[in-house]
């Protein structure tokens, strides 16, 4: 949760709970803040007087479209007026060690006309990594007054800072154009911010889009969203303005983040679990997509794919009992996208891991020529990467995720006994689902020691979408002992049979390269093939004895 200044309070400080990034709220929200918000799976959100929730989308624009996309039918035909353009002027503050960035803190005032409005943010709690906590309050001027922030509440170090230690670090600069959509189940407003970032002699433009939802239904935001990707080729903005300027003022690169724990409990029906899962997932895309962006961290990509596998496996373990077309839809378009991440990531872990293994290995070999050769085929996978994520095709996909979430789109056309299972209590399908795949696993795996590397693909595809139904469903099984050694052998045996998947993605990586004819180079593609070899006998005794274990681990669910 964040906090921010109700303007119909009178008392100096007013605060209301305002949900950032909003996209992580599902359902519909009230236009009487003062009412319950009644979410689509029923459930009543408690609302304090004065509250409100926000939700909101943010839409990265090319430099000069945002006067075009002004005009888009979906735009005009629902706009109440011409709206209104406001010129915003924020300058944000921290010490001249960075103390409050170190505390991953965030000051900044902001002038609007003739008001100044200071904001407070703190960093996102282990519990919430999406929410952060905020105070606003207005003051006299562009400058901080730190004085008028409950300091005993908010604590160190604002708490001991005074306002004569504080200096400027970035600003951003905004003409903001904003309107108010009124559509058949939704009211939104719509603001088109352009503008600069900038932090000494370093800038950068700003051209976005802010879709607010008001009332009505979350998933108005994602259809008005792909409607305008109709008019330009819009990406889904996953940073703050702020989060942008520090990284400008700083040179801080964003950092990967892994899947979060489902968080699913006992009393969940499917259709509920399903929601959750489904978004867990477009959060952890959209995490990381800007991380394998800028390309300043391998894990990005590597996180997306990751997220990408349990999508599929969500679409896979579900569609059986509810044949949705929309799992069928999501799937393949997920399916697209992790081929198009996985040359980036097959010479990341070439230039990372497994170069750095035969260095280790065998330090008097000259691997200089392998190790720029490789280097340079990573660079450009990174170009190709690029391309592929500013493809309006990848905007439309997370759009259409981010849709799926809101909307469940999961229930439309299915018969009335997929409408039966959605409404279960989810323990039931989670054995069921649990227990099926398990048994796959097994008949696949059976005679282990003579499965070619066909078989051993196939195997190793059924362990990851047990392995990801398993950490779904953990939570239902918390109490039960065996459940996360279950999981912890069923990791190992997968990542052994990942390592024999790596040693054959690398040899066809090493075949690319040796077109080249530079003696250096072939030096080092001899010792690379020399070490797989070596690598794939170990792996293969390894992996055995994974399999022993993981087979005679008992199933934790059914009990």
């Amino acid at each position: 949760m964040e906090f921010a200044v109700n303007p119909g309070c009178n008392s100096p400080i007013c605060l209301v709970n305002v949900m950032k990034p909003s996209y992580t709220m599902l359902g519909a929200i009230s236009l009487d803040g003062r009412r319950p918000v009644v979410t689509d799976a029923g459930t009543a959100i408690a609302v304090r007087h004065g509250d409100q929730a926000e939700i909101e989308l943010k839409l990265l624009a090319p430099q000069g479209s945002l006067e075009k996309l002004r005009e888009a039918a979906c735009i005009v035909q629902y706009a109440r007026n011409r709206g209104a353009f406001h010129r915003l002027e924020t300058v944000y503050y921290d010490t001249p060690e960075r103390l409050l960035f170190q505390h991953g803190m965030s000051l900044r005032v902001r002038r609007s006309g003739k008001n100044f409005i200071q904001t407070l943010k703190l960093a996102p709690n282990g519990a919430q990594p999406l929410s952060r906590r905020q105070w606003e309050v207005p003051v006299e001027g562009i400058a901080p007054d730190l004085a008028r922030f409950p300091a005993e509440e908010i604590g160190d170090p604002v708490a001991a800072l005074s306002n004569d230690v504080l200096v400027p670090v970035f600003a951003t600069k905004v003409r903001r154009h904003a309107r108010q959509l009124d559509l058949p189940d939704a009211s939104v407003e719509v603001a088109f911010d352009e503008g600069t970032i900038e932090a000494d002699a370093r800038q950068e433009v700003l051209s976005e889009i802010e879709l607010e939802l008001k009332s009505g239904n979350a998933g108005v935001l994602f259809d008005l969203g792909t409607q305008l990707l109709d008019a330009a080729p819009l990406q889904i903005g996953t940073r703050s303005k702020a989060e942008r300027g520090y990284a400008l003022a700083f040179d801080v690169a964003p950092s990967a983040a892994k899947a979060e724990l489902s968080g699913i409990t006992a009393d969940l029906v499917v259709d509920d679990v399903i929601a959750l899962l489904v978004g867990s997932c477009w959060h952890h895309l959209l995490k990381n997509h800007a991380v394998a962006e800028q390309g300043s961290d391998p894990e990005g990509v590597h996180q997306m794919r990751v997220a990408l596998r349990r999508l599929r496996t969500i679409c896979a373990l579900f569609r059986r009992d509810i044949p949705s077309p929309a799992f069928l839809a999501i799937n393949s378009e997920a399916k697209w996208l992790m081929r198009q991440l996985g040359q980036a990531r097959d010479w990341d872990v070439f230039a990372g891991t497994t170069i750095t293994r035969l260095v280790s290995a065998v330090p008097d070999i000259d691997l200089d020529g392998l190790r720029k050769a490789v280097e340079q085929r990573q660079k450009s996978s990174y170009g190709t990467l690029h391309s592929v994520l500013a493809d309006p095709r990848c905007s439309r996909f997370l759009l259409s995720l981010g849709h799926l979430a809101e909307r469940r789109s999961w229930r439309n056309e299915i018969d009335s006994e997929a409408l039966a299972v959605l409404s279960q209590p989810i323990p039931v399908l989670a054995d069921r689902i649990l227990e099926r795949l398990h048994r796959k696993t097994l008949k696949r795996g059976a005679g282990f020691r003579r499965l070619d590397i066909h078989a051993q693909h196939n195997l190793r595809i059924n362990l990851k979408k047990l392995r990801y139904a398993a950490e779904f469903f953990l939570p239902l099984y918390a109490a039960h002992a065996p459940a996360k050694r279950y999981v912890k052998r069923l990791a190992g045996l997968q990542n052994s049979l990942g390592r024999v998947c790596d040693i054959g993605s690398t040899r066809v990586l090493l075949h690319t390269i040796a077109q080249d004819d530079q003696p250096a180079l072939h030096l080092g593609i001899g010792a690379m093939a020399g070490w797989l070899a070596r690598d794939q006998i170990a792996v293969a005794k390894t992996l055995r004895k994974s399999w022993r274990r993981f087979k005679t681990t008992p199933a934790f669910w059914g009990r």
